[in-house]
């Protein structure tokens, strides 16, 4: 029952070489940094990732990138990383774009044990090439599989030593789907407290998803976009 491992070298030490991992985090909200920088000082290649996005050049998946560790990425939002761009229109990244609901979904299915499902999102579209499309009520939808993975990474603010969570605001979007997905688990948090310590009913996900947890306490949780605004427009 005690999940706990001592840091982030120990929880990703038997990925191996072309594993397909799935990656928590919304924007630059809720990335898993520090298994991140274990993966690339492993040195491990050929990775298929699945991410809602793709970081930047120099954070987040952006690390894994431009040390080409990177094989293929199934995301939905890529437009902030430069280097990602530059291997896709090169050829050196394979790229599966998948809209944002249809990538959560598939995520969730996965979770849920359920194989597939209809949706009416890409029909008509690039994305319906090789789908099967049924009518329901006179209106096309697309069938998309279930998305699993190898292991899923992910962040969360608190976790106990049974590895249940709990995530804060946005960090929850795909992170609590992801940890279901994956065949093994892996959590960093930044506070790890003893079983009992947290509200039953704040868990996000339950220990029984989660295979290996440690604490981190280094996280730069850069900000993606920052706006500024005078006080006083005249």
């Amino acid at each position: 029952m005690n999940k706990v491992l001592n840091n982030a070298d120990e929880a990703i030490a038997d990925i191996p070489d072309n594993a397909t991992i799935m990656l928590g985090g919304f924007g630059l909200c809720g990335i898993p940094e520090a298994c991140i920088a274990a993966l690339v000082k492993k040195g491990i290649t050929g990775l298929t990732c699945i991410s809602n996005n793709a970081g930047v050049d120099d954070f987040g998946l952006g690390l894994l990138l431009k040390t080409r560790q990177v094989k293929k990425m199934l995301s939905s939002y890529v437009g902030e990383n430069a280097e990602f761009e530059r291997q896709l229109l090169s050829g050196e990244l394979e790229v599966d774009l998948i809209p944002q609901g249809t990538l959560a979904t598939r995520i969730q299915m996965a979770g849920m044990g359920i194989p597939a499902f209809f949706t009416p999102a890409g029909y008509g579209t690039e994305i319906a090439q090789g789908k099967e499309v049924r009518v329901f009520n006179g209106k096309h939808y697309l069938m998309e599989e279930a998305l699993h993975a190898d292991f899923a990474i992910v962040k969360a603010w608190k976790g106990d030593r049974y590895g249940n969570l709990v995530f804060r605001k946005t960090t929850r979007n795909f992170s609590t789907s992801m940890a279901r997905a994956g065949n093994t688990t892996i959590a960093e948090v930044e506070e790890l407290v003893e079983p009992g310590d947290l509200d039953p009913d704040a868990i996000h996900v339950p220990g029984i998803y989660i295979h290996r947890i440690f604490q981190y306490n280094q996280y730069e949780k850069r900000i993606e976009k920052r706006t500024v605004q005078l006080s006083d427009i005249s």
